[in-house]
């Protein structure tokens, strides 16, 4: 029995006729693998059975350390959506629940090579030239973590200099204690700024900024 279900399947099916320009998922776990990398791989690869312009490139963490060291990835399972460039989109930990949609609304966006954002809200991110870090610390069931996670990644399409990774606190509880998560989506930009809830464009845009002024 696979992870989507037939009625889904069949939706995302509808869904993927939609896809433009291809889509290629880089995913990191192990030969040994965590239950929740098991999961991941076993839905990306049902996901990428259901679209030809999707495709699924698997690496191990260990044995391919020097693509993990090339695309900065320190923990598993790693997702990363690659369109004509490495866009800086990451999700670290199973995309289930709420968090797959916001897979899918990745999948649009990367298909279209268009992040959407207002051409003034990124104008003010322009001058950007060190890399911004991005993480939305996320658990399960919370419907506003999707909206902070697919802002995030907007911001990283649109911004070569930023990258934006969903985390999900459940697996990565360590990361959790680390930024004293109390209340989720909470938004660390830099290791230096936090917010916590999801927010506009240009809200989201301020917040960047403030980092920035921080750092």
């Amino acid at each position: 029995m696979g992870t989507i279900a037939d009625k889904d399947r069949e939706r995302l099916k509808t869904i993927f006729e939609a896809l433009i320009h291809p889509v290629h998922i880089i995913m990191f776990t192990q030969e040994f693998e965590c239950e929740f990398c098991r999961m991941t791989r076993e839905l990306l690869e049902e996901v990428t059975g259901l679209a030809e312009k999707i495709s699924l490139e698997i690496f191990d963490f260990v044995n391919d350390k020097d693509q993990a060291q090339k695309y900065r990835i320190d923990k598993i399972p790693a997702i990363l959506l690659i369109g004509d460039r490495d866009y800086g989109i990451r999700f670290f930990g199973m995309p289930g629940g709420y968090e797959f949609t916001t897979l899918i609304q990745d999948f649009l966006m990367v298909s279209r090579r268009d992040h959407g954002l207002p051409h003034e809200v990124v104008s003010t991110l322009s001058g950007i030239e060190n890399p911004v870090h991005i993480q939305v610390m996320i658990s399960p069931g919370c419907p506003y973590c999707a909206q902070a996670v697919h802002m995030a990644h907007r911001f990283a399409m649109a911004v070569s200099a930023i990258t934006a990774d969903m985390v999900e606190t459940t697996e990565f509880p360590y990361l959790a204690t680390k930024y004293n998560v109390q209340g989720v989506p909470k938004i660390i930009i830099n290791e230096k700024h936090s917010v916590v809830g999801s927010m506009p464009e240009k809200e989201f845009a301020q917040e960047i900024l403030k980092a920035l002024q921080k750092s």
